[in-house]
């Protein structure tokens, strides 16, 4: 950041009072310029024995599949961030369930949510960020052309919980820096 979004000014990068991170500062209107996390939501639709995938029509990772997932906008609520890419990536009506996948991505700086769901109908389609959409049983899931780990790992808890007959709540971390202190 070169410039304040709030009086054009230049910004420097420098601790402020009371704070313990740099941040960047405008000299002139005293602007604090915050840099946070984004977050990714989606959901994981079901339809019998199966989940709605979408292939990807963007960058990254075109060609691969996903949930259907994005960023969250401001002033909407995380389920509402979840119905709303669904609608967009695969025009599909859901109902959406609980919570089940919250994945810290801190070396992106991104937090990726993902809610159950339940199709309401087969009349999907793809969107405008989506090559095809469809319906996939387990056997069936394109594993080696998933878009990001953290929807094949969410994809690999909700099969394993499947089978089980558990429904946790998932709290995951990738790429964390391991733990500081003495290693075995």
């Amino acid at each position: 950041m070169k410039f304040c979004s709030s009086c054009g000014a230049p910004v420097r990068l420098r601790i402020p009072s009371g704070d313990s991170l740099p941040r960047h500062v405008c000299d002139q209107c005293g602007t604090i310029h915050y840099r946070n996390p984004k977050v990714v939501v989606g959901a994981l639709a079901e339809w019998e024995d199966r989940i709605l995938l979408c292939r990807r029509a963007i960058e990254p990772r075109y060609g691969a599949w996903t949930l259907p997932a994005g960023f969250m906008e401001n002033e909407e609520s995380t389920a509402q961030a979840a119905a709303r890419e669904t609608w967009e990536e695969a025009c599909a009506h859901i109902e959406l369930g609980a919570m089940y996948t919250l994945i810290d991505v801190p070396h992106i700086s991104q937090v990726h949510i993902i809610y159950r769901a339940r199709l309401l109908d087969l009349d999907f389609r793809p969107g405008d960020e989506s090559l095809e959409v469809a319906l996939f049983g387990e056997k069936d899931i394109p594993w080696d052309r998933i878009a990001f780990r953290t929807i094949a790992l969410t994809l690999q808890h909700y099969f394993d919980d499947r089978r089980k007959g558990a429904w946790p709540f998932h709290n995951l971390v990738i790429g964390a820096p391991p733990a500081p202190g003495p290693r075995p």
